[in-house]
């Protein structure tokens, strides 16, 4: 579990992988992410893509004071001391717009090999990489984005209500592609299709993004990790001085400690 203060809330990790922000789409969870950042602090914070939302931004420009937030924050921990490392996704594969906005400051990679306190060697890339390899039938694949689009909206705005009443985030639109047979199907496909991969090229483990499902586990002895996202369950991945790997879930608990989701120690090979 990463180590922190339990009292002020705030957590201290080793590494913190963040994915799936994206920054530019209106509903985004700008809000919480800020307020997560704001408790949290690590040797190295990796970017598994889909940081800044390009196709969104192409389509209909949107950009808040949270959004440069964001952005400002990483930016702060990267002059504080901390190693940025940025692996591009498919919504911000063009690194053009991404580079003007931080000016080099984040180390860039297409795929980025962690070795974790244990010496685990986890490899970490976005995922879209296996959207090639774990397909769904065009017709599913308009029909899934036309009510995942709709869910995204309504989530959005029924936790704007709750944010006002003062309630915690609701994962609406993670419960309802759970709840899809064929959604849920499509994400298990991913996940063992993911730990095939590292595991058939070496690697101790994956750790990726994409599908927005965060998730921690072994699959066959081999460690999968999905850091979730920012628009559907307000997730992210921590490693611990001692190398465990720790699912955190925004909001705060009453008491001010991080909900923690799975907990499972990436031990090497």
């Amino acid at each position: 579990m990463a180590s922190g203060n339990l009292r002020s809330g705030r957590i201290k990790a080793r590494t913190l992988f963040l994915s799936d922000i994206h920054l530019g789409f209106r509903h985004a969870r700008v809000r919480e992410l800020n307020e997560f950042l704001a408790g949290i602090e690590a040797e190295s914070i990796v970017l598994v893509g889909d940081i800044i939302d390009a196709l969104s931004l192409a389509r209909r420009v949107f950009w808040s004071a949270g959004h440069t937030q964001v952005l400002r924050t990483l930016l702060a921990r990267q002059r504080a001391g901390a190693r940025l490392i940025y692996i591009p996704g498919n919504h911000d594969a063009s690194l053009a717009m991404l580079a003007q906005m931080l000016q080099g400051q984040f180390e860039v990679h297409r795929e980025w090999v962690h070795r974790t306190a244990r010496g685990a060697r986890l490899l970490v890339l976005h995922g879209d990489q296996f959207d090639g390899v774990v397909r769904c039938p065009k017709w599913l694949t308009r029909l899934g984005d036309t009510l995942h689009g709709s869910t995204v909206g309504f989530s959005n705005l029924v936790n704007n209500v709750r944010r006002r009443l003062g309630k915690p985030y609701w994962p609406l639109t993670e419960r309802v592609k759970l709840a899809i047979g064929v959604s849920a199907r499509y994400i298990a496909q991913f996940e063992e299709h993911a730990a095939w991969h590292a595991r058939t090229e070496g690697y101790d483990g994956i750790v990726c993004g994409h599908i927005h499902r965060a998730n921690l586990r072994q699959i066959d002895g081999t460690l999968y990790a999905n850091t979730g996202d920012w628009v559907e369950s307000c997730t992210a991945l921590t490693e611990s001085d001692s190398g465990e790997l720790t699912l955190l879930r925004w909001p705060q608990e009453p008491r001010g400690t991080l909900y923690r989701g799975s907990r499972l120690a990436a031990d090497a090979a």
